[in-house]
């Protein structure tokens, strides 16, 4: 394979990931690892290089839509990010020291975990909650909708840090941007509206994961020629995928989407590592 092939095939499989992670809230890296890994057989390490690099992208290309159109909760995120970077930090050094076939599975498991999630039916918030800590931090908010603002409220406040803690950790283990934790730590157990949990998500996972690309550049396991076709790709299709979800009235189709793709992935990351492909 010639190097404008290769360099064609990362471009389309990033396109999608930035598509699919700017809808989702994931960052991108739940694909850009698996085509790396399982189709184009590069070190696990370097895909993880690559796809924190694909995620500041994503996080770049959407965010800015997201916050424009008043969607994003930005103290919310500001706040909950404390967690998530420091997370991060200790995630990346911990992968450095973990067999990458564990890693694979481990990869595999999580995004499972995510997409089950994902798919259990929560009703949007419409009313706010009276949580003392949120009303003292103003973390409560509204989004537009074409029926006009909602407003919601923001309710327990201390387990959604510690899960964003905890998926800061897997970010920086995993180069995923750990953007399914954090939708559904805010969409679950924050009570936060589904598409306020995924442009959130879109607006932190950037800085969570330049945390974890230090570790990963100090180590030289980030490639320039590997991240550059993957960054182009993921940034056009996470501005793609941020138009659509502005302009999208319900968010139950995304769900769907979410789950198969990742379901799907799941299942080879898991059997490659278990054989020891990976």
């Amino acid at each position: 394979m010639s190097v404008i092939e290769l360099t064609i095939i990362i471009l389309i499989g990033s396109y999608f990931a930035g598509l699919l992670g700017s809808l989702t809230g994931l960052g991108g890296g739940f694909i850009i690892i698996p085509l790396l890994t399982l189709v184009l057989r590069v070190d696990i390490h370097y895909a993880i290089g690559a796809s924190l690099i694909s995620v500041i992208a994503t996080s770049s290309g959407s965010a800015a839509a997201y916050v424009k159109e008043g969607i994003t909760n930005m103290r919310l995120g500001m706040f909950l990010e404390i967690a998530t970077t420091a997370g991060a930090m200790a995630g990346a050094i911990l992968a450095i020291y973990t067999p990458t076939h564990y890693i694979a599975i481990l990869f595999g498991l999580i995004l499972i975990s995510s997409a089950l999630m994902s798919l259990q039916k929560k009703k949007e918030q419409t009313t706010i909650h009276q949580s003392y800590l949120a009303q003292k931090l103003n973390l409560n908010g509204s989004y537009p909708t074409a029926q006009g603002t909602v407003e919601y409220g923001v309710t327990n406040i201390i387990g959604g840090f510690f899960t964003m803690l905890f998926a800061g950790v897997i970010s920086g283990l995993l180069g995923i941007g750990s953007g399914a934790l954090k939708v559904v730590a805010m969409d679950g157990i924050m009570k936060i509206p589904f598409k306020v949990s995924t442009t959130t998500s879109n607006f932190m996972i950037g800085v969570t994961a330049a945390a974890s690309a230090v570790v990963y550049l100090q180590r030289g396991y980030i490639d320039p020629g590997l991240s550059m076709p993957v960054v182009i790709g993921v940034l056009l299709g996470a501005m793609t995928g941020s138009k659509i979800l502005v302009n999208s009235g319900s968010s139950k189709w995304i769900r769907v989407i979410f789950a198969v793709v990742v379901s799907a992935v799941a299942v080879q990351m898991i059997y490659n590592g278990i054989t020891g492909k990976i």
